[in-house]
C-alpha cells in the first residue's frame, strides 16, 4: 500500500463531507427475513391474497431496481405477517432513516444529522411537523424476548418545522456530545403531528474523543511499518471511512477494540516486533484485496501446539447471510474453536467482502447487474486470498484443506469446491442448497451434509436435491436430516461430527481439472458444456485484470480455458447441440468470434486485449440466455 493510499485515508476522515446514505440491512437479509416468516405463517385466505398481490409487486419493484420501495413493501408484508393492520401511520413509520456523514465521530466535534425519508408514504400531513432526539445505550437483550431501549444518556432536544416531505427537504439537526463518553449509542429521532406521535427512526453511532487525532497517527505509524503489516494498522481507519460513506454497516466494526487492537499493533513495530510471530489461539487479522481497494478482516483459531514444525490441518470457514468472519467463533455454541484446539486444526473465518457476498457464482451463470457481479467476484476472490494468506503463513497440510459453511456459507461452499475442486479434502454444509449439476465436478470431495426438515429459510429439498446426486454419482457422503430441525439449531450440534468427518478424511489423489478436449465436447449435452467449460473460461476473461496472469504457467492455464471456450462455441454450432437455425446461430457465433480473439490475445499474452474483448463476450452470453433463458435478469 502506498503512502499516497496512506494520506488519501487520512484526508477521507479529516475533511467534512456531504451526508451520505447509511448503510442499511442489506436488502438480500430483508428479502430473505420477509420469506422465513412468510414461510413460517403459512399465510391463508385473505391474509393469502393480500401477500400474493404484495409478491408482484415486490418482483416487480425488483425488476425495476426501486430499493426504497423494496423496503416499503418488504415492511408492509412483515406488518400483515405479524397480524397487524397497515396503516398510514406505519406508513410513514416505516419511510424514516436518520443519515449523518459520520456513524463513527470525534465527539469533541458538533455532530450533524438528518431526519430523511426512504420513499414517499400515503399519509397526507396538514401541517409542518415536530421532533424530539434523544441520545441512549444500545438496547437490552433477553433471550426470547424482543429488545428494550437503552436508558437514556442524553436528552438532545426539540425541533420545530419539519417538513412534511422529507425527500425534498430532509430536517438537519446539530448535536453537542461533547459531554457524552466514549461509546456506542442509539441515536434517536420521533417526529410528531402537534400531539400525535407519527413515528421515529435511529441510528447506531459511535463516539470517541480526539478520533480525529487517532486517525492521524495511525495513518503516519502505517507509513512507517513493513508492508505486510500496514493494513492491520489501517484496518480501523478504512473502516471507519467506509461505514461514514454508508458502504458498510457499524455492526462490521468494533471502534474500541479495532482501534486499540491497531495502535498496539503500531507499538509492537516502533519496537522492533512482529506481533504476529508465534501466536495462537484466536484473533484478527487484516489484508488489502487490491482488485477492491479495501482492507478486509479475516479471523484466526491456531492451536496452543503448533509451532511450525509440523504441517497442519486447515478449516475454511464461511458464514451465513448477513454474518461475519466472526460467525463460526461467536456463534453455534462456540463450538468449533475447542474442537479445533483439541484435535489439531487451524480455522480461518472468512468475510467474504460483504455480509451478502454470496462467495462467487461457482461454475455457473454471472449476475446479470454489474454492481451485483463485481460484489459476488469479490466475495469469491477473498475467501481465495485468505486461503493463499494462510497457506502462506502457516505450514498447512495440503492434503487436509477442508470448507464448512452454514446457510449462504453452506451455498457458498457447493459453489467454491465446484470452481476449485483441486484443494479441497472434505466439506461440510448446514441448511445449504445447490446445482445438482456441479456435483460431478466434486464428486471426489467427501461431504458432511445437514438440515433440518422445518427449515423455513432454506427448503430442505436443497440438501435432499444434492445428497440425491451425490448418490447417483456414487459420491460419498453422510447426511443428516434432522427432525422438526428449523435454519439454525441444526449446527451447533452437528460440528462435532463435521470435525470427525474431516478427521476421517484426507486428500489421496489431485483430481485432473483439465477441461475436457474437443472430441469430447461433441459427446457431452449442451448444459455440462456450459458448467464446466463455458462458465469458467467465461469469468477468466471477464476477470483477467483483476486476476491479472504473472508467469509463463499462468498465461498456459489462460491460453488453455480460452482455447477450451473456443471449441465449445464451435460445438454450439453443430446440428446435435443447435437449438435453431436462427437466433441460436447467431448468438453461438457471436461467441466464436469472441473466443477465437481471445485465444490469439492469449498466445500474445496481450492483457489489454483480453481486457477489450470482455464487453463482446459478455454481451454474446446475454443475448444468448435472454434469447433461452426465460426470466434471465429477474
Amino acid at each position: 500500500m502506498s503512502k499516497r493510499i496512506l494520506i488519501a485515508f487520512a484526508v477521507c476522515l479529516a475533511v467534512a463531507a456531504p451526508a451520505f446514505p447509511q448503510a442499511l440491512t442489506s436488502l438480500a437479509s430483508v428479502r430473505v427475513g420477509y420469506n422465513t416468516r412468510k414461510n413460517t405463517v403459512k399465510p391463508q385466505g385473505e391474509l393469502k391474497a393480500q401477500i400474493d398481490a404484495l409478491d408482484q409487486q415486490i418482483a416487480d419493484a425488483t425488476r425495476l431496481g426501486h430499493t426504497g420501495e423494496l423496503r416499503r413493501l418488504f415492511a408492509k408484508g412483515l406488518t400483515l405477517l405479524a397480524g397487524r393492520e397497515w396503516t398510514d401511520a406505519a406508513d410513514y413509520n416505516a419511510s424514516l432513516v436518520i443519515r449523518t456523514d459520520r456513524v463513527v465521530a470525534d465527539s469533541t466535534r458538533p455532530y450533524n444529522a438528518r431526519l430523511e425519508q426512504l420513499y414517499q408514504p400515503a399519509i397526507a400531513l396538514q401541517r409542518a411537523l415536530s421532533a424530539h432526539a434523544e441520545l441512549r445505550k444500545r438496547p437490552l437483550t433477553t433471550p426470547g424476548q424482543p429488545p428494550q431501549p437503552g436508558d437514556l444518556v442524553k436528552d438532545l432536544g426539540s425541533f420545530n418545522g419539519v417538513a412534511r416531505d422529507l425527500r425534498e427537504s430532509p430536517f438537519a439537526m446539530d448535536f453537542d456530545l461533547r459531554d457524552v463518553p466514549d461509546g456506542t449509542y442509539v441515536l434517536g429521532v420521533d417526529v410528531s403531528d402537534e400531539a400525535t406521535k407519527l413515528g421515529g427512526a435511529t441510528l447506531t453511532i459511535a463516539l470517541r474523543k480526539g478520533l480525529d487525532g487517532i486517525v492521524g497517527n495511525l495513518t503516519a505509524d502505517a507509513g512507517n511499518a513493513p508492508e505486510p503489516l500496514r493494513a492491520e494498522i489501517l484496518f480501523p481507519v478504512d473502516r471507519i471511512k467506509n461505514v461514514n460513506r454508508g458502504i458498510l454497516e457499524l455492526r462490521t466494526f468494533d471502534p474500541d477494540r479495532d482501534l486499540g487492537a491497531a495502535e498496539a499493533i503500531a507499538a509492537a513495530v516502533a519496537a522492533k516486533k512482529d506481533p504476529f510471530a508465534g501466536k495462537t489461539g484466536d484473533f484478527r487479522r487484516h489484508y488489502t484485496l487490491d482488485p477492491a481497494k479495501e482492507i478486509l478482516p479475516y479471523r484466526m483459531f491456531v492451536p496452543t501446539t503448533y509451532d511450525g514444525s509440523k504441517a497442519y490441518p486447515l478449516i475454511v470457514a464461511l458464514h451465513g447471510l448477513g454474518g461475519t468472519e466472526d460467525a463460526f467463533f461467536d456463534n453455534y455454541n462456540k463450538a468449533l474453536p475447542p474442537l479445533a484446539e483439541q484435535h489439531g486444526y487451524i480455522v480461518a473465518g472468512v468475510l467474504g467482502y460483504r455480509v451478502d457476498g454470496s462467495y462467487g457464482w461457482g461454475v455457473g451463470n454471472p449476475p446479470a447487474d454489474p454492481l451485483t457481479r463485481r460484489t459476488q467476484d469479490f466475495s469469491e476472490q477473498d475467501v481465495m486470498q485468505v486461503l493463499a494468506r494462510v497457506r502462506q503463513q502457516y505450514k498447512i497440510d495440503d492434503a487436509r484443506i477442508y470448507l464448512i459453511g452454514h446457510s449462504m456459507g453452506a451455498i457458498g461452499a457447493w459453489k467454491i469446491i465446484a470452481k476449485y475442486p483441486e484443494i479441497w479434502a472434505a466439506a461440510a454444509t448446514f441448511a445449504g442448497t445447490g446445482s445438482s449439476d456441479t456435483v460431478a465436478r466434486f464428486k471426489h470431495i467427501p461431504q458432511f451434509v445437514v438440515h433440518g426438515d422445518n427449515d423455513a429459510t432454506v427448503s430442505v429439498n436443497g440438501s435432499r436435491g444434492m445428497v440425491a446426486k451425490m448418490k447417483e454419482l456414487g459420491v460419498e457422503h453422510h447426511y443428516i436430516e434432522v427432525p422438526g430441525g428449523s435454519h439454525g439449531d441444526v449446527v451447533a450440534p452437528n460440528i462435532p461430527g463435521a470435525v470427525a468427518f474431516f478427521n476421517a478424511h484426507r486428500k489421496t489423489t489431485q483430481p485432473s481439472t483439465a477441461a475436457p478436449d474437443a472430441a469430447s465436447l461433441k459427446e457431452m449435452p449442451m448444459k455440462p458444456i456450459m458448467s464446466q467449460v463455458i462458465y469458467p473460461a467465461s469469468d477468466a476473461i471477464f476477470y483477467v485484470t483483476s486476476r491479472e496472469p504473472k508467469t509463463d504457467a499462468d498465461w498456459a492455464t489462460l491460453l488453455k480455458k480460452v482455447e477450451a471456450l473456443s471449441e465449445a462455441s464451435k460445438v454450439m454450432l453443430m446440428p446435435t447441440h443447435r437449438r435453431d437455425r436462427d437466433k441460436w446461430m447467431k448468438d453461438a457465433q457471436l461467441m466464436v468470434d469472441a473466443s477465437a480473439a481471445a485465444v490469439d490475445a492469449a498466445k500474445k499474452k496481450d492483457l489489454d486485449g483480453l481486457a477489450n474483448l470482455n464487453d463482446a463476450l459478455y454481451a454474446s452470453c446475454v443475448t444468448c440466455h435472454k434469447d433461452y433463458r426465460p426470466g434471465y435478469g429477474r
